[in-house]
């Protein structure tokens, strides 16, 4: 089979070349620390809750605004 060299590779098939390896790295190294672990069911339906309260009121809150109610409570 026919390797390319890096030399031999455009500027931008080189870039391309470090994106996919460093994205590859890091996905390897970091993982998915929440693999094969099972939702709980109610965690499951709280979240189905606040979904359907988003669509049904479409309203959301910046996290600037989350913290500052936070940080007035304190």
């Amino acid at each position: 089979m026919n390797h390319p060299r890096i030399a031999d590779l455009t500027v931008a098939e080189f870039k391309e070349l470090l994106r996919e390896t460093m994205t590859q790295s890091f996905a390897e190294a970091l993982g998915d620390p929440d693999e094969g672990l099972e939702l709980r069911e109610d965690f499951a339906e709280e979240l189905r809750r606040s979904l359907a309260d988003v669509r049904t009121e479409g309203q959301t809150s910046s996290l600037t605004d989350v913290v500052g109610r936070l940080e007035s409570n304190e």
